[in-house]
C-alpha cells in the first residue's frame, strides 16, 4: 500500500479543516451539547454541499464515489474539531448498512436522501445484555400477515430521536451459530409501537437512545438484504464504521498532542517553560508516539476495509484495540500537563477527555478487541 496521501486528499483534508475552524468552532460545540437534536439544520445542510454526506456513495446516488481512506481523512479532521451531530450515525452505520446489504430501490429512496441532507438514517444493533456478537441479538422478528412484527429494545442507537428511519438488528431465526438468523430491517420513525427515549451520555456532543419496538409491523419491502443472512453485511459495516470511529479519535489525539504541547511554551514555572523540563518532555514525547502509531494502524486498516482484503476485519480490530487505550490516554495526559486548568470546565480539553472516553467502548473496547484479534489468528 501507498503510506503517503494524494493531491486530493490533501486538498480534502484542507477544505475540511476551514470549514470546520470557521464553522464548528468549540463556542458552537458546547452549544450544540445543550441541543436535544445535537446539530442545527443550518449546519447539516452545508455538509451537504460540501458534499460530505455522500461522500462515499456512488454517484447513481447522489454521492461523490470517493473511496473509504478519503472518509478517513474527513473524519480525522471532525474528530479534530469534536464535530457533533448524527454524521457517524447517518454516513456510516445507517447509511452504510443500506449500501451494502439494501434492495436497488432502498438504495435509491435513501442513499439519495442522505447525500442531499434530506433524510437521517440510524442502526440499532446493541441491547441490554451488552454484547457485540451475534449471540446479543435477542430483539425478535416475526413472520405475520405478509410483513414482520418486531419486539424488543435496543440500547445506545445514536441519533435514533432525529432519525428519519431506523435499520433496526433483529432475529429471525437459529441455526448452528448465533451469527445465523440474523435480519436487518428498515423501520420508518413514525412506524406504530416504536418508542424513543434519549439517553444522559458523559459526552454531551454524541446523543444515545433507548429503542423500544412493541409488535412493530412492517412490510415485506423493510427487509434489508437476505432473511436470516443480515450478519455478514452488518459485519463488514461495523467494522468501516470501526475503522472510521478510530480515525475520529486519531483527530481529537493529534489537536490535544498539539494543545498541550503550545501550552508548555507558554506556561511558565520556576522562571522557565515547562516544556523544558524533562519529566514534561518525556510526557509529550510519549502522547506523540501515540498518536503516530495510532494513525499509521488506523490508516492502515482504511486501506484493508477499502480494498476488502480477506484481513480487514483483523486490521480494524487492530486498530481499535490499540487507538482505544492511546487516544485515551493522550487526553488524560494533555489534562495532566496542563494542571489545573485542564479541568475547569472553561477549558476545552474535557471535550476531548470525554469523545475519547466514550468512544473508547464504542464497537467494543480494547479488551474485547484484543480478544477478536486473538480469535481471528486462530490463538
Amino acid at each position: 500500500m501507498d503510506f503517503g496521501f494524494n493531491q486530493e486528499q490533501e486538498m480534502l483534508r484542507a477544505t475540511a479543516r476551514k470549514f470546520l475552524e470557521n464553522e464548528c468552532p468549540s463556542a458552537f460545540v458546547r452549544k450544540m451539547m445543550d441541543e436535544p437534536a445535537g446539530v442545527t439544520a443550518d449546519f447539516w445542510q452545508k455538509l451537504a454541499e460540501q458534499g460530505w454526506l455522500g461522500l462515499i456513495y456512488p454517484e447513481a446516488y447522489g454521492g461523490a464515489g470517493l473511496g473509504f481512506v478519503d472518509l478517513t481523512v474527513l473524519m480525522e479532521e471532525m474528530g479534530r474539531a469534536v464535530m457533533p451531530g448524527p454524521y457517524f450515525s447517518t454516513v456510516l452505520l445507517g447509511g452504510l448498512a443500506l449500501l451494502e446489504a439494501g434492495s436497488e430501490s432502498q438504495k435509491k429512496e435513501w442513499l439519495t436522501r442522505i447525500s442531499a441532507g434530506s433524510s437521517r438514517v440510524t442502526l440499532a444493533w446493541t441491547e441490554p445484555n451488552g454484547r457485540w456478537d451475534g449471540a446479543g441479538v435477542t430483539l425478535a422478528a416475526r413472520e405475520a400477515r405478509g410483513g414482520f412484527t418486531l419486539s424488543g429494545t435496543k440500547l445506545f442507537v445514536p441519533d435514533a430521536h432525529t432519525a428519519d428511519a431506523i435499520v433496526v438488528v433483529a432475529r429471525t431465526g437459529n441455526g448452528p451459530s448465533p451469527e445465523d438468523g440474523v435480519s436487518l430491517f428498515l423501520v420508518p420513525k413514525d412506524a406504530r409501537g416504536l418508542e424513543v427515549k434519549l439517553l444522559p451520555t458523559m459526552d454531551q456532543t454524541r446523543k444515545l437512545c433507548e429503542v423500544t419496538l412493541k409488535d412493530v409491523g412492517v412490510g415485506a419491502d423493510a427487509l434489508v438484504g437476505e432473511k436470516d443472512k443480515g450478519w455478514q453485511p452488518l459485519a463488514r459495516v461495523v467494522d468501516r464504521a470501526t475503522v472510521a470511529l478510530c480515525a475520529e479519535m486519531c483527530g481529537g489525539a493529534q489537536k490535544v498532542l498539539e494543545m498541550t504541547t503550545e501550552y508548555a511554551k507558554i506556561r511558565i514555572a520556576f522562571g522557565k517553560p515547562i516544556g523544558s523540563y524533562q519529566g514534561v518532555k518525556h510526557k509529550a514525547a510519549d502522547m506523540l508516539v501515540d498518536v503516530e502509531n495510532a494513525k499509521s494502524i488506523t490508516y492502515y486498516a482504511a486501506w484493508a476495509v477499502d480494498q476488502q482484503v480477506a484481513e480487514a476485519p483483523l486490521a480494524a480490530s487492530m486498530a481499535k484495540a490499540y487507538v482505544s487505550d492511546a487516544c485515551r490516554k493522550v487526553a488524560a495526559a494533555g489534562i495532566q500537563l496542563h494542571g489545573g486548568i485542564g479541568f475547569t470546565w472553561e477549558h476545552d480539553l474535557h471535550l476531548y477527555f470525554k469523545r475519547a472516553k466514550g468512544s473508547e467502548f464504542t464497537f467494543g473496547d480494547a479488551t474485547y478487541h484484543r480478544e477478536r484479534v486473538a480469535q481471528l489468528i486462530h490463538l
